[in-house]
C-alpha cells in the first residue's frame, strides 16, 4: 500500500445486521492547492488534429497554425512552470521547437534546412539545462541537444554538409565505439 502524506484518509464503516461494508478513500487536506486534473494531453490531441485538418483546408492558415502550435508549447511551458510536471516540460519544449521555424521564417529571422534541427536541438538543451538546474544532472537531453544543434547549425552555415559530412561523422564515432568495445573485451 503507497503512503500518501499530502492527503488525510477517510472512511467510514456500516454495519446492518449480518453485512458490515467498510470504504476508504484519499480526501484533500484542507488548505493544500489540489493538483490539476486536467486532461492535458487530450486537449493536445484534439487541437492537434484540428490544427492539422485546418491546415490541409485552409494553406494559408499556415503561418497561423504554427502560431497556435506554438501557443500550445507555450502551454505546456506554463503548466510546467506552475506543477512542475517533468511531461508538461518535455512537450512544452518539443511543440515549441516544432513550430519555431516556420515562425523563424515568417518573421524574416532565418530560414533553410538545419533550422527545425537546430530548434529541436535548443529544446533539448533547454530540457537539460533545467534538469541541471533541479540537481538531476545532464542527462541523454544534453548530449541529443548538442548533436542536433550542431547538425542543424552547420546545415545553416554550410548548406549540403549534412548531406555527406554528418553521415560520415557519425560512421566514424560508431567505429570508434565499436573498436573501444572490442579492445574492452579482449
Amino acid at each position: 500500500m503507497t503512503e500518501r502524506r499530502d492527503q488525510p484518509v477517510t472512511g467510514e464503516v456500516i454495519e446492518s445486521g449480518d453485512v458490515r461494508m467498510s470504504g476508504w478513500e484519499w480526501s484533500e487536506v484542507p488548505g493544500t492547492p489540489s493538483r490539476s486534473r486536467l486532461p492535458w494531453f487530450g486537449i493536445f490531441l484534439v487541437v492537434f488534429g484540428a490544427l492539422l485538418l485546418l491546415r490541409q483546408l485552409f494553406p494559408s492558415l499556415e503561418t497561423a497554425g504554427s502560431l497556435l502550435f506554438l501557443s500550445i508549447g507555450v502551454a505546456f511551458l506554463v503548466s510546467w512552470l506552475v506543477n512542475r510536471g517533468m511531461g508538461s516540460l518535455y512537450l512544452g519544449a518539443i511543440i515549441t521547437a516544432l513550430a519555431a521555424p516556420e515562425l523563424l521564417a515568417a518573421a524574416d529571422v532565418v530560414e533553410g534546412p538545419g533550422v527545425g534541427t537546430a530548434c529541436l536541438g535548443v529544446a533539448f538543451l533547454f530540457i537539460a539545462a533545467v534538469r541541471a538546474a533541479s540537481g538531476a544532472g545532464w542527462g541523454w537531453q544534453a548530449v541529443l541537444g548538442t548533436i542536433l544543434f550542431a547538425i542543424g547549425a552547420s546545415s545553416l552555415a554550410v548548406p549540403g554538409m549534412s548531406d555527406l559530412v554528418w553521415p560520415l561523422i557519425l560512421v566514424v564515432l560508431g567505429g570508434i565505439l565499436l573498436l573501444r568495445a572490442g579492445a574492452s573485451r579482449s
